[in-house]
């Protein structure tokens, strides 16, 4: 099973809390926990398995979580527990001393180290996302990553930016992967985890040459997609905001073999064809969807277009949106998609 989702609202209210902490007894490690809600524990957990690795994406209203000495010696994974926090706020207390925590902070804590955490956050959203794994994982030295147990590391912005955006789409994206993506999801989330405590410590020599690349490469990937309606973004713009050549910008892409100016033109493509399957913008014109990513010239367009999806801009639009009948006509007046929560395969 690649993902599993729980939420105590599967008991009465007098057990959730007594379930809860079962359960993240075995998919983390044993805690104390307690809970200014523990009479009705309203609590949601999304797990992430990527082999060794997991990404747990956790909702609740307030808890406290201590890890004891005591709890130590009974069991100890040896792991590695990074904390993104989306919830209002938290605090961490360590050996090191407490630590306050805001929303969009990331924290690192070891398994093996006794400490105390608080989360305070609003129910109905996430609380925050754990990534544990264990410490011989890691892709840097050890004296460099327990430098920074219990430290307040920016998640908003740089490659602490970064990854925390990182965490947050592996969540939303959970159920598209299959086990064939295991080793690279857990691969990037390692090497981007890796150059935001780097970054943070000031360490990046510490990094290896690979590791290096890969973050680099999820950066620039992560900066286009954020820019693609921008026809200012060219491959020199990418290069300079990343403050490399441009040589070395095509050779990061030629791992793959592509080029900058490729990737970005099927990247503007790709949100060509989600566009114009969206029924909700069946009415707005093929020429407005395409100049709006980036493709100024109709038919250059329709003719990148037909050489990557094999039909042109129209008959794909056609194909994809049919034409919505009136129950006069007796046609289905619309489409949707059903979920369904549970564990999956």
């Amino acid at each position: 099973m690649l993902v599993t989702e729980f939420s105590t609202e599967v008991v009465a209210a007098p057990e959730r809390f007594e379930l809860f902490s079962e359960v993240t007894a075995q998919s983390h490690v044993p805690n104390r926990l307690r809970s200014n809600d523990r009479d009705d524990f309203r609590a949601n957990m999304r797990v992430l398995h990527l082999g060794e690795l997991e990404v747990s994406t956790l909702s609740f209203s307030h808890l406290e979580i201590v890890r004891t000495a005591k709890l130590i010696r009974q069991y100890d994974p040896d792991a590695y527990q990074i904390n993104y926090i989306l919830g209002e706020e938290g605090a961490l207390s360590t050996a090191g001393g407490d630590t306050a925590l805001q929303v969009g902070d990331l924290v690192v804590l070891d398994t093996s180290r006794p400490y105390r955490g608080d989360v305070h956050a609003v129910l109905g959203g996430w609380s925050h996302v754990t990534v544990q794994f264990p410490r011989k994982l890691m892709p840097l030295p050890e004296k460099t990553a327990q430098s920074l147990l219990g430290v307040a590391i920016n998640g908003r912005r740089g490659m602490g930016g970064v990854f925390a955006r990182w965490l947050t789409d592996l969540n939303r994206r959970a159920d598209e992967f299959t086990p064939a993506d295991i080793p690279t999801l857990a691969s990037v989330t390692l090497d981007l985890l890796a150059s935001a405590l780097a970054r943070c410590a000031d360490t990046e020599a510490a990094l290896s040459p690979e590791t290096r690349r890969n973050a680099l490469r999820t950066q620039i990937n992560t900066f286009v997609e954020q820019r693609l309606t921008d026809p200012a973004m060219t491959p020199q713009a990418i290069a300079d905001a990343h403050h490399i050549s441009l040589r070395h910008l095509q050779q990061l892409f030629a791992e793959s073999d592509t080029s900058p100016a490729a990737w970005i033109r099927r990247r503007r493509l790709e949100r060509c064809r989600v566009d114009l399957a969206n029924p909700s913008l069946k009415s707005r014109p093929i020429q407005a969807i395409a100049a709006r990513w980036g493709f100024a010239d109709p038919a250059h367009f329709s003719r990148l277009f037909r050489a990557n999806y094999g039909m042109t801009p129209r008959d794909y639009r056609n194909l994809a949106v049919p034409f919505r009948r009136g129950p006069e006509a007796g046609g289905v007046g619309g489409a949707g998609m059903r979920l369904s929560l549970g564990s999956r395969d």
